[in-house]
């Protein structure tokens, strides 16, 4: 049997990755950042915001545009009561000028220097691009947070899969042994045949139940491997308690402070606010400075003969904009800004209510959850001191061989529930932190520092 059991562990170990013993949080995390899809977007989404900031300086500054045209024309130009004067000629008084293209060839060019000098609608559209920016950093930044925390999740998922294939690899030995004893017994007479029915059908249920956990496990690191890019992943769970955190009004102001999803509908609202201030200028007068320069050309025949008549035109000075109407546009545009802005403002309200609570629920998790592991604990030494009474009870004959299988999976159960809690704890710990915008590598080191050393897992407690 020693042997046997031997066997086994030297197989479980050879079929695990080589680099299995290499990975920790730390460095699965780094691999995401370079890997996963989901960042790939947001770093993608960032660097389009990033572009706000210079649209909204050229705003501000002048504008060169050329226009160039061509087509077919015609042009009648008469002119009376002109004074007339000419080398070697006199003036003429009441002189008369006509000049006409029916169907001519017609160019036009013009170049135009447009500056603003009052504009408070483009102001205020220049200012949304600039706030459009800085909510592009601020969900880059959220990005970054929620791949670190959905790393996290999905490496303590897959720590805790190959945990119970573990335990229960460990359970389905026990249970084997257990099976061939009962058999033996029964074979000699010193056990019922009751014995070897239990024996055989809690077998078959671990083999079942592991079947189910390798599956889960091999889902949890697919999962995990595609999101990292890594091969041949393998997780660890936490052994260590993590350091204390400071009381709840400490994370409370921080989270209402700090939170990315709240910084992100505060700059929503100020956006809004740019919109309203925009919609209620688009009636005002706008003053530019312009310098503008247009050459029109038209040439072809018309009542007087062939005829080609051109006209150059060049202005430099102040231009005044006044809208006079537009059918009552502008107004409902207004009021739909008013609207929008107030939804900004409730949204805006509604997640500060939702953001307190999600800080205090996970700050209260963090002290629960002490508590829960400490008794746990407790649960656990109590189990495995049971485990090996109910095993003693059982050689003497005061145990049945049932009260032994019911031991076993209690102790297995409560195993595993001591990892559960354990990698609760430390997701509640870094969700508490992503809520005050403070997950960052130096939380994941300290997350990193509590893993339990490789070879630990491989024993059961």
């Amino acid at each position: 049997m020693t042997r046997r059991l031997l066997a086994l562990a030297c197989a479980a170990a050879t079929a695990l990755p080589a680099a299995a013993w290499a990975q920790d949080l730390l460095t699965v995390w780094r691999a995401a950042a370079g890997h996963d899809r989901q960042l790939a977007v947001a770093r993608a989404e960032h660097g389009a915001t990033q572009t706000l900031r210079e649209q909204a300086d050229a705003l501000g500054r002048p504008s060169l545009s050329l226009a160039v045209g061509a087509g077919l024309g015609a042009q009648d130009t008469a002119m009376r009561g002109a004074r007339f004067s000419a080398p070697g000629m006199g003036p003429v008084d009441e002189a008369r000028f006509a000049t006409s293209v029916d169907a001519g060839l017609a160019t036009r060019v013009a170049v135009v220097a447009q500056q603003p000098l009052v504009n408070a609608a483009r102001d205020a559209q220049r200012a949304q691009l600039r706030l459009g920016a800085d909510m592009g950093d601020t969900a880059w930044r959220g990005a970054q947070s929620e791949l670190m925390l959905r790393t996290a999740e999905r490496y303590l998922a897959l720590a805790l899969a190959e945990e119970r294939v573990r335990v229960l690899g460990r359970q389905l030995r026990a249970l084997e042994q257990a099976r061939d004893e009962a058999h033996e017994r029964y074979r000699l007479g010193s056990s019922p045949i009751t014995d070897t029915h239990e024996a055989d059908a809690a077998l078959a249920g671990a083999r079942a139940q592991q079947a189910a956990a390798l599956l889960e496990a091999d889902t949890r690191r697919r999962v995990l491997v595609d999101s990292t890019g890594l091969a041949g992943l393998t997780a660890r769970l936490p052994a260590q308690p993590l350091a204390p955190v400071p009381d709840a009004p400490g994370w409370d102001q921080a989270a209402q402070a700090d939170n990315p999803r709240l910084r992100l509908l505060t700059e929503a609202v100020a956006v809004a606010e740019q919109k309203l201030r925009q919609q209620g200028a688009a009636g005002r007068a706008t003053v530019d400075l312009v310098a503008q320069a247009s050459l029109d050309r038209i040439a072809g025949h018309g009542d007087f003969g062939s005829a080609r008549n051109r006209n150059l035109n060049a202005m430099v000075g102040v231009q005044l904009n006044i809208p006079i109407d537009a059918s009552g546009l502008i107004g409902a545009q207004e009021r739909e800004a008013v609207e929008r802005l107030g939804k900004a403002r409730a949204e805006l309200d509604l997640a500060r209510e939702e953001v307190g609570q999600q800080t205090r629920s996970a700050w209260q998790g963090l002290q629960t959850g002490a508590a829960r592991i400490a008794a746990l604990q407790q649960a656990q030494t109590a189990s495995r001191a049971r485990l090996d009474a109910t095993r003693l009870g059982h050689e003497v004959g005061d145990r049945t061989l049932l009260d032994v299988l019911n031991a076993e999976n209690d102790h297995a159960q409560t195993v595993l529930a001591l990892a559960q809690a354990r990698s609760d704890q430390v997701l509640t710990r870094l969700k508490l932190a992503a809520l005050a915008d403070r997950l960052d590598e130096e939380v994941l080191a300290q997350v990193n520092a509590t893993l339990a050393a490789p070879a630990s897992q491989e024993s059961l407690p």
